[in-house]
């Protein structure tokens, strides 16, 4: 039987008769807040790999974070049916960096913020975090000849390690073999690079993608100077 307690108390006129241009316009500065946070990581992150798939998470994190909160101050009801929907689910995005982790953070506390109400505060101090990691950033010492390690997985028949050897050893200052893995399926190598000076590690990428377009490439720094 129908609680008609329970449907009473989520649809209160709290719930439905919301301030609704206040609303929109928290959640139109929560969005565009978010994607400044998103240019900013993908144009200032020293993340070597996966930029782009945790940066078009970011706008959508805080607007999910935003319908959350705005939820949960309108109905205790929904609140309570929303962290039990909440707790089956899990986050399954790989974290690589604890750098990713500040701008996910970051990304949440915009949603909560302006979903809050707390519009100047909260547009002052994520402008005033922006500035903080900008000067990190800056003070960042990074190593003119970067190492990285190489992952290479590819499955292609008639291409061998060699090949792709004569390919990346051009455009390499230093490569060191770390593990070779064969099998019937596929094959797997690990390396240490440095690339030349006038090469990017995206020309790596290209190099070897000549011979197997779906060759995967992992790139992840070996070292770091701070």
């Amino acid at each position: 039987m129908l609680d008609l307690t329970l449907l009473n108390e989520i649809l209160t006129p709290d719930m439905i008769h919301l301030d609704l241009i206040p609303t929109l316009y928290s959640f139109f500065m929560c969005v565009i807040m978010s994607f400044i946070l998103r240019d900013f990581y993908i144009k200032r992150s020293f993340s070597l790999t996966g930029k782009m798939h945790i940066g078009s998470i970011i706008p959508v994190l805080s607007a999910v974070v935003f319908l959350v909160i705005l939820v949960v101050k309108s109905s205790l009801a929904l609140s309570l049916g929303l962290v039990g929907a909440l707790s089956i689910v899990r986050f399954r995005t790989p974290i690589k960096e604890p750098e990713e982790l500040v701008y996910l953070f970051l990304a949440i506390a915009i949603g909560l913020g302006y979903a809050a109400g707390q519009i100047l505060i909260t547009t002052i101090l994520v402008l005033l975090i922006f500035c903080m990691i900008y000067i990190w950033l800056s003070n960042r010492k990074i190593a003119k000849t970067s190492e990285y390690n190489l992952v290479v997985k590819w499955e292609k028949e008639g291409v061998a390690f060699d090949d792709i050897l004569k390919e990346i050893s051009p455009i390499v200052q230093n490569l060191k073999l770390v593990r070779l893995d064969k099998s019937s399926l596929d094959n797997t190598s690990v390396m240490l690079v440095i690339p030349n000076e006038d090469s990017r590690i995206e020309s790596i990428t290209d190099r070897l993608q000549k011979l197997d377009k779906n060759m995967k490439i992992t790139f992840f720094e070996a070292k770091t100077n701070w």
